[in-house]
C-alpha cells in the first residue's frame, strides 16, 4: 500500500465533507484526524533516509489532498536534520502555494525548525515580505515563531527579533485579516518574554493595527 493508498484508507467520507465546509479550500478531502497523520507519518520517517522523506513529501504535497499535504509538512518537521538544504528548498517551494491556514501552519512548523538551524535564511525570508501573494507574506512571521519565544536570547537572536519586529511594523497598515491576526500573534507570543518589548511596539504602531490585532498582542500582559 502506497503512503496515499494509507490515508485514503483511513478516510471517513462524512469528517471529510465537514472539513471540506470549515477550512473551504478548494481541494481533495479524506476526512483523516491530525493523530491519525502523526501515527502514519512516524512509521513513513522510521524508513527513509532524508532524501527518501524528501521525494516523499513532495509526492504527497503536489496530490493536492489537504491531509496528504499536512501530512508532507509533518514528514519534514524534525529539529535535528542534516544535511537540511533540501528540505528548506522543498518547503520554499511550498510556499507560494498557500491558500488555508491549516496547511500553511503545519509547513511553516517545519519551516520555522529549518530557520532555527540556519538563520542566514532569514534572508531569503525578508523577501516574502513584499510578495503580492498575502499567505507567502504571513509566512514569514509564522515561521519565524521561534523568535518569539525565546526566554534569554543571545545578540545573534537579538537583532533576528528586531529584525522580525521591523516586518512586523511594516504590516500594520495591510489591513487584511490573516496579516493582522499573524502581527497579533507574533506580539502575544513574545509578550510572554518580553513584554516592555511588546508594549513599545504597541504604543508605536498600535494606532494603525486592527483593534483586534492589538488586542491580541497585549491579551497576556493585561491579563497580569
Amino acid at each position: 500500500m502506497t503512503p496515499l493508498e494509507a490515508l485514503r484508507a483511513l478516510g471517513n467520507e462524512t469528517k471529510a465533507a465537514e472539513m471540506a465546509r470549515y477550512h473551504k479550500a478548494k481541494r481533495a478531502y479524506l476526512g483523516v484526524s491530525v493523530p491519525q497523520i502523526d501515527t502514519v507519518c512516524k512509521e513513513w520517517r522510521a524508513g527513509r533516509d532524508i532524501d527518501g522523506r524528501v521525494a516523499l513529501a513532495a509526492e504527497l504535497w503536489d496530490s493536492d489532498i489537504h491531509e496528504a499535504r499536512i501530512a508532507a509538512a509533518k514528514l519534514l518537521t524534525q529539529a535535528r536534520m542534516k544535511p537540511d538544504d533540501a528540505v528548506w528548498q522543498e518547503i520554499c517551494r511550498w510556499v507560494p502555494m498557500f491558500d488555508a491556514w491549516a496547511i500553511a501552519d503545519h509547513a511553516c512548523a517545519a519551516g520555522a525548525r529549518r530557520l532555527v538551524a540556519e538563520p542566514a535564511r532569514l534572508d531569503q525570508v525578508e523577501g516574502w515580505t513584499r510578495d503580492g501573494n498575502m499567505w507567502v507574506r504571513r509566512a514569514a512571521l509564522v515561521m519565524t515563531l521561534p523568535w518569539s519565544k525565546q526566554n534569554h536570547p543571545d545578540a545573534q537572536d537579538l537583532a533576528a527579533r528586531e529584525r522580525i519586529l521591523g516586518w512586523a511594523a511594516g504590516y500594520v497598515e495591510d489591513h487584511n485579516w490573516f496579516i493582522q491576526k499573524s502581527v497579533g500573534w507574533w506580539l502575544r507570543s513574545l509578550s510572554k518574554h518580553d513584554p516592555e518589548r511588546v508594549e513599545m511596539f504597541v504604543a508605536e504602531h498600535g494606532a494603525r493595527m486592527k483593534p483586534f490585532a492589538a488586542r491580541e498582542a497585549l491579551r497576556n500582559i493585561r491579563q497580569q
